[in-house]
């Protein structure tokens, strides 16, 4: 791969993250950029995308904190990454609103996340007024900022889960619509990264996805959890009666999550090659092995985010000076596309 290659990645303050967010994004911003094969890398915790649904300012800044320590405690280094808070980098919203200008409402429409939430309300999964009624506008144009993101870092690789691959897909769309439009070649259409892991699933119910959201904290594990919290909720997950350990997310959701969690966090690509490691086991004595290897990699990890959680102080220095990083690569980027679309730049 390119040297000249150019990684942007988000994710959203929701304060201490949980297993799910480590395993399906921070662990592998840590592993490119321990990889050697980019050159640059940018990371923001997304704290405009939060603002989609009204939060607390107070509860949104102590969770940005929360989140930027455990990204740096999880092994990203603020001195070969850029790590930073997209509101400070105000360029980020200028280019929304020059994409949105642009952006065709059934673009939109189509997007599964916005027909998601139409479905909510129990109404039809297409847009009308009746439907759409109450629902916010920045739900509707999350994706032209997440293109926003993108696009401003003139970012080449995009690492993404499988639930985020239309994200990528409407920015590269949106990327060669404002090239054709305004006869510039400025965006290069960013090419997806597929992250290993694939999601991981409730400790409560494995067939929804593991959520901060979810009101029962057994369901999911927090980069905040002590050891016996972690083996408490994983000894508590379903499985099922079946003897043996295979690996079948169809029949047996419940131990598939397990041997998900287990060969993520061993680098194991395929569960199925880990169930059959385990096969003879039982599933008692397979929860005591994902237990394990959840302590041993969290506890570290833990140990460092509180250390760092006890000096504020020092994160903000390291977001104010990356941020600064930011907004130099940000500046110079919207100068140019100001000066593509006809406004003042900066």
């Amino acid at each position: 791969m390119s040297k000249l290659a150019r990684v942007f990645s988000g994710i959203q303050p929701t304060g201490v993250p949980q297993l799910g967010n480590y395993l399906g994004s921070i662990k592998n911003w840590v592993a490119m950029q321990n990889s050697g094969q980019y050159s640059e890398l940018f990371y923001s915790v997304v704290d405009l995308h939060a603002l989609t649904v009204p939060r607390d300012p107070r509860i949104l800044r102590q969770e940005t904190m929360e989140m930027a320590a455990a990204i740096i405690a999880c092994g990203v280094d603020p001195k070969r990454s850029v790590l930073f808070r997209q509101s400070a980098v105000p360029a980020h919203t200028q280019l929304l609103w020059t994409l949105g200008c642009i952006t065709p409402v059934g673009w939109l429409n189509r997007m599964t996340q916005w027909k998601s939430k139409l479905q909510s309300q129990n109404e039809a999964a297409n847009l009308n007024a009746q439907a759409a009624q109450g629902l916010l506008t920045g739900l509707l144009t999350y994706p032209v900022l997440m293109a926003a993101d993108i696009l401003l870092y003139r970012a080449t690789h995009i690492p993404v889960g499988e639930d985020q691959v239309q994200h990528l897909e409407f920015a590269r769309d949106l990327a060669l619509h404002f090239n054709k439009t305004y006869g510039q070649k400025l965006f290069p259409p960013p090419q997806s990264i597929l992250t290993p892991s694939k999601r991981i699933m409730s400790l409560k119910d494995p067939l929804r996805k593991m959520s901060k959201s979810d009101p029962n904290e057994m369901s999911r594990i927090t980069l905040s959890d002590t050891d016996d919290d972690i083996r408490r909720k994983i000894k508590r997950a379903p499985t099922d009666a079946i003897s043996g350990i295979t690996f079948d997310p169809k029949e047996r959701p419940g131990v598939a999550n397990l041997l998900s969690i287990y060969a993520a966090l061993k680098d194991i690509a395929d569960p199925a090659v880990a169930a059959h490691t385990m096969e003879s086991m039982n599933n008692a004595q397979l929860k005591e092995a994902v237990a394990d290897s959840v302590v041993q990699t969290l506890g570290p990890i833990r140990d460092r985010m509180h250390r760092l959680l006890d000096d504020k102080a020092y994160v903000e220095q390291v977001l104010c000076d990356n941020e600064a990083k930011a907004r130099s690569v940000a500046e110079e980027s919207w100068r140019e596309i100001a000066k593509c679309v006809g406004l003042a730049g900066l």
